[in-house]
């Protein structure tokens, strides 16, 4: 795969938080209750590193010079 055609399909990647959160009935639970958090709260405050770590991989494929 070349660089260019490795860049776009890392920019898929960017799609994986949107519809991990998108579908709210997926995660509106209660239980199972993580240091006080229900589930509703810790899932979507996972997705946060997630999400970072997903938009850094997506931009040191795109980013043009290396």
């Amino acid at each position: 795969m070349n660089h260019k055609s490795t860049g776009k399909a890392a920019l898929w990647l960017l799609l994986i938080p949107y519809i991990g959160l998108l579908w709210v009935p997926f995660y509106n639970f209660h239980e199972p209750v993580i240091f006080g958090f229900p589930f509703f709260y810790w899932y979507q405050l996972l997705w946060v590193p997630i999400t970072a770590v997903l938009i850094w991989i997506a931009y040191r494929s795109v980013r043009d010079g290396e």
